[in-house]
């Protein structure tokens, strides 16, 4: 396992300040070996399409969703959603300036609609609160490394947790009992009530504003906006309460026609991502430079780095013929 901490000594005495050529957080990434990069099965992705926006211009996002141990029976039931077809026809009825956008059925607990709600599809996991997080026991640090937080962030807390680090390519946090996934930009949750309720999979939402922390382990963490962040973030604010659209707002809710799993499309329209591992010496490298910018542009190194400015580099790609 790679510690930042030596990385950067390495790169602070390879040779003199002025005469340093450092290159950025993307040139980083974009010089990393094939071997680093890990694809990610078409099962854990999913495709949402929008309706196609004013000038009938396509709208795409693509989920992935969060793996094992983390909060598997709240994707359990998304898979379920996704493949009863039950979340084609929801709508986009929540954005919330710097805060999150949220979709599901208009009529299901939502005061500004009167209509009917859906459904549920049989066969759908109840959770409980604890397994919003889940026990540290389980992903041993010293025993598999390959899965665990990086040891450079270990010692590591912020004001949410006593460390933070990365496992299978996601953003963690841990203290000695739990560990948890991290509300950063793009992570996707599971909307709920007021406790005991813990949410379904019915109502999703996806973070489009600084990192709602607080929010750690009070909500279930599903997965993360990997492509097409750009149609979510972008759409109308809603004027309710918690930014909802009131009924007035009601030519502001985006349809969504269908969700799929990856793995349920043709071969051919199945999209390919695939995600740097964190446990390689390039991601090493690449959340040095994220911490401590020192690419022409930046005067000051920031010397240090949150768990949410390190973002995991995740990109398209073809298998070669």
């Amino acid at each position: 396992m790679k510690n930042i901490a030596i990385s950067a000594a390495a790169l602070a005495l390879a040779l003199p300040l002025s005469a340093q050529v450092v290159p950025s957080p993307n040139e980083i990434v974009n010089a990393a070996v094939p071997e680093e990069w890990v694809a990610i099965p078409a099962e854990d992705l999913l495709v949402m399409t929008l309706a196609p926006d004013a000038d009938g211009n396509a709208r795409q996002v693509v989920i992935q969703l969060m793996p094992a141990p983390f909060s598997q029976g709240w994707v359990h039931n998304i898979r379920l959603f996704a493949r009863s077809g039950w979340y084609d026809g929801i709508t986009v009825n929540r954005v919330q300036d710097n805060y999150v956008v949220q979709w599901g059925d208009p009529n299901y607990d939502n005061p500004e609609t009167g209509g009917e709600a859906k459904p549920l599809p049989e066969g759908l996991r109840v959770m409980g609160e604890e397994d919003y997080s889940t026990p540290t026991s389980i992903i041993s640090i010293h025993e598999r490394p390959a899965e665990s937080i990086s040891n450079s962030h270990r010692s590591r807390g912020d004001a949410y947790a006593e460390f933070t680090g990365f496992v299978r390519g996601w953003p963690v946090a841990r203290d000695h009992q739990r560990d948890w996934p991290t509300h950063c930009y793009g992570m996707v949750g599971v909307g709920r009530n007021y406790s005991p309720d813990t949410g379904s999979g019915a109502e999703l939402y996806t973070v489009i504003g600084h990192a709602p922390r607080h929010l750690d382990r009070n909500i279930a963490l599903v997965g993360r906006v990997i492509a097409g962040m750009e149609h979510l973030s972008s759409l109308p604010r809603g004027s309710g309460a918690l930014g909802f659209y009131t009924a007035e707002e009601a030519a502001k809710r985006t349809p969504i026609l269908s969700v799929r799993v990856a793995a349920d499309l043709p071969e051919g329209e199945r999209p390919l991502f695939e995600y740097l591992s964190t446990e390689s010496d390039t991601f090493a490298a690449y959340a040095e430079a994220r911490a401590n910018r020192r690419d022409p542009f930046f005067i000051a190194p920031a010397g240090g780095a949150d768990i949410c400015n390190i973002p995991v580099p995740v990109r398209p790609f073809e298998y070669a013929e």
